[in-house]
């Protein structure tokens, strides 16, 4: 006790209480820090990164929608599978009013990856004039229904006075099948 006293009147002796008193505050400081703050900071990084995953989640639900919006507007564009045969008789009588000749066209389905769509496939030599066949392929890409032209191999036919020009054409289109179709509603 007789240290203290002495301790007390040195003249930096009435500094020594608040010395003690700021370390006491510090040492409060880091055991609410330590207890407190930092499981407050873990928890807030916990719940930051619960959010960010959730709102990734609402963004790529929220493209879901979208493309499955846009999904059902191509399907409603495209044919029915039992419209496949009136579209083949619809290419070759487009061919007939362009003054080009279709003989022979025949005409597949392929499976596609896409479920309820099947890949429909034209094809044929196709002969004429190079005006007619370019009116009549200019009709087939203007057409209403969604028709490609995925592969197209030009011949010249005849001699080199000949105006007529042969190719084989590949017509492709995407039809819907009975599942890609809307039920109607049931009357009970």
């Amino acid at each position: 006790m007789d240290a203290l006293v002495r301790l007390l009147r040195q003249p930096y002796g009435p500094l020594l209480p608040w010395f003690g008193l700021a370390g006491l505050l510090t040492a409060v400081y880091l055991t609410v820090h330590a207890t407190f703050l930092v499981s407050a900071q873990e928890q807030r990084a916990v719940v930051q990164a619960e959010w960010t995953a959730a709102r990734q989640r609402l963004v790529q639900h929220m493209e879901a929608k979208k493309v499955h919006r846009e999904l059902d507007q191509v399907m409603a564009v495209l044919p029915a599978e039992r419209d496949f045969a009136p579209l083949a008789l619809g290419v070759t009588e487009e061919a007939k009013r362009d003054n080009v000749t279709l003989p022979a066209l025949s005409y597949r389905t392929e499976a596609t990856g896409v479920p309820g769509t099947t890949k429909a496939v034209l094809q044929g030599a196709v002969s004429g004039r190079y005006e007619d066949l370019r009116r009549f392929i200019y009709n087939l890409e203007t057409a209403e229904e969604l028709l490609f032209i995925e592969d197209l191999d030009v011949v010249r036919s005849g001699n080199s006075q000949d105006e007529r020009l042969t190719f084989n054409i590949k017509i492709v289109t995407y039809l819907r099948g009975e599942a890609g179709r809307v039920a109607a509603p049931s009357k009970e």
